[in-house]
């Protein structure tokens, strides 16, 4: 009861999968992801030992196409199932049970599968395959989202919309993007604005484009602060009291990531204070 990917970037090496149902908590069990090895999306009548199975397959050295064929010819229940992966190397595979309910389908794209249940239609997988190919330059968080869009935007689950997901893991290392919308009327809307949350915590900015604290950028902090409550003088340029004044805001902002002292600011931190 759900559409979703599964997807590698095999420039970057990240992988991961994302999807959206009208059901609660989409996130729960359907998404799985491991670096170096795949990532997989079960669903339908979701059995979720399909997860860490198809997964510990493809780390063994199966193919994609052939854990899914051992998978479901394990489970007496197969044909109430719909099943994707992908693995590192981009081979993937799809499988629907004959007894999903309509429109049931998948299909494996370049480093990438798509499959829905319950959908309005084909049109939902034609839509996701034109974003997933108009995306490629995209981070795979970005596609992935991009992807669901696309879906929704068509009709996506003909019964509506209730939660979304997404899980990234990246290969350069840090959290994974796993973030989830368990029950709200626009599960896509909220799932970007987390994402962009994410982003604004934990991406990261190149020190070419940190911005300098002169005297201009120094006043505008400390008013910022001020505004914010912060024990801080009104004027002056910059010096210890406003650093430790900014370094203060910046820790209960949970932006201590992106900048921990210095004259030079990660313009994410300063735009997210003067706004």
């Amino acid at each position: 009861m759900t559409f979703s990917i599964a997807a590698v970037d095999r420039t970057t090496g990240d992988v991961g999968a994302a999807a959206t149902t009208c059901f609660l908590a989409v996130g729960a069990g359907v998404l799985w992801a491991e670096l170096g090895v795949g990532a997989v999306c079960t669903q339908a009548m979701a059995r979720i030992e399909y997860g860490p199975e198809v997964l510990e397959l493809l780390r063994a050295g199966a193919t994609p196409a052939d854990a899914l064929a051992r998978t479901t010819a394990a489970d007496g229940d197969s044909a109430d199932r719909q099943l994707g992966t992908i693995d590192a190397a981009g081979r993937g595979a799809t499988f629907t049970g004959d007894r999903c309910f309509d429109w049931a389908g998948g299909r494996v794209l370049p480093d990438a599968v798509i499959q829905g249940n319950i959908l309005v239609g084909e049109i939902v997988l034609d839509a996701m395959e034109r974003a997933w190919i108009d995306s490629a330059t995209e981070p795979l968080d970005r596609r992935l989202l991009s992807v669901l869009r696309a879906g929704d935007a068509t009709g996506g689950d003909r019964r509506g919309r209730q939660s979304a997901a997404i899980l990234v893991r990246r290969a350069a290392g840090g959290d994974p993007v796993d973030l989830r919308v368990d029950d709200h009327p626009a599960p896509l809307d909220e799932l970007e604005r987390l994402r962009d949350v994410y982003e604004r915590i934990y991406g990261t900015t190149a020190q070419d484009a940190w911005v300098t604290i002169d005297a201009t950028v120094a006043a505008s902090l400390r008013a910022a602060l001020l505004r914010a409550g912060r024990s801080v003088a009104a004027d002056g340029a910059w010096d210890a009291e406003l650093e430790e004044a900014l370094a203060a805001w910046v820790f209960d902002a949970s932006l201590d990531g992106r900048w921990s002292g210095g004259d030079r600011i990660d313009p994410v931190v300063l735009q997210h204070l003067l706004g």
